[in-house]
């Protein structure tokens, strides 16, 4: 466990040396890794999206990084892959696409077509691709890390309900302040931070890591306490679609990965409710009324939190 909670720390601080004043946001998106699950950065546009995705890329030696760019015209083949038909034997090869990579940014995802956005919903669930009726593996260290603009409309098409609720979390970086950002330009006046950034842990190393996530202890006192939570949204007069037990499972894990990040062997109720928020709220679809009234999923959940009653 010591040895896990050292690469975890290597690779925060080898991420926090390019994204200035975002030391919340990382320990989160890193904790999302290591706990197996892919995470979805909402924020508006130049807060550091990708560039928090190429950071984490660079700083694992020997992981492989892929980029999409989501467009209208992207097609699942684009992401997937396609048997191409060699002339010399006369068979057809298959020709792998960029969901075959440890690290995946899924660019402005809500720019492609629904069906296109559903060639990940496989590959996000179930770490397996079905090409031409072929199963193909994914790796161990497969990570989506997927952004959107909130404020554009035109041209994009929004995440349906089954993909929201294949990634474990949603997060916003959000603006820094005055000093942070004064920091950033000086970091970039002869070139960006993150071409000097130098591998902190091996793509070895961190597969350890997600490993020893899975050995953090959760009592069964914890197990009901989130199961509480997530229940909680189920029967609720404003939400329309509640959480499902893939919430449930997120929630868990999530806070597995964050206890050890913060150096413990063990999950607290505090580092659950500390998550609880970005890991149930983007799951939920709310009533109209509830939509037009103001009300938000974030909100929803966060009196959930504070209601249900803290196993002691």
């Amino acid at each position: 466990m010591t040895q896990a909670h050292e690469t975890a720390t290597k690779l925060e601080q080898a991420v926090r040396t390019v994204m200035r004043g975002q030391d919340h946001v990382i320990r989160r998106v890193l904790a999302c890794m290591a706990s197996g699950g892919h995470i979805l950065l909402e924020d508006y546009p130049g807060t550091g999206k990708t560039t928090m995705a190429k950071a984490i890329a660079k700083a694992v030696s020997g992981a492989v990084f892929k980029r999409v760019q989501f467009t209208p015209d992207l097609l699942p083949s684009d992401i997937l892959g396609v048997s191409i038909l060699d002339p010399k034997s006369h068979e057809f090869r298959f020709q792998p696409g960029p969901v075959f990579a440890d690290i995946l940014l899924a660019d402005e995802i809500n720019r492609a077509s629904p069906r296109t956005q559903s060639a990940l919903l496989e590959a996000m669930g179930e770490r397996q691709a079905t090409i031409d009726g072929q199963r193909h593996e994914l790796d161990g260290l497969f990570f989506v890390i997927a952004t959107q603009n909130p404020v554009e409309f035109r041209g994009t098409y929004p995440l349906p309900e089954a993909q929201m609720d294949r990634f474990a979390m949603q997060c916003a970086l959000g603006y820094v302040n005055a000093d942070e950002e004064a920091a950033i330009l000086a970091d970039q006046v002869e070139r960006h931070p993150v071409d000097a950034l130098s591998p902190a842990v091996s793509r070895e190393e961190v597969v350890q890591l997600m490993e020893a996530v899975r050995a953090v202890r959760f009592s069964d006192e914890l197990r009901h306490y989130v199961v509480s939570l997530v229940s909680a949204t189920r029967g609720h007069r404003e939400i329309q679609l509640p959480a499902s037990p893939r919430a449930s499972l997120a929630l868990m894990k999530t806070a597995q990965a964050l206890s050890l990040f913060e150096g413990r062997d063990y999950v607290l109720p505090e580092t659950i409710q500390e998550v609880a928020v970005d890991v149930i709220a983007h799951r939920l679809v709310l009533e109209p009324e509830a939509r037009y009234s103001g009300t938000s999923a974030r909100s929803i959940v966060a009196g959930l939190v504070e209601r249900t009653p803290v196993p002691v």
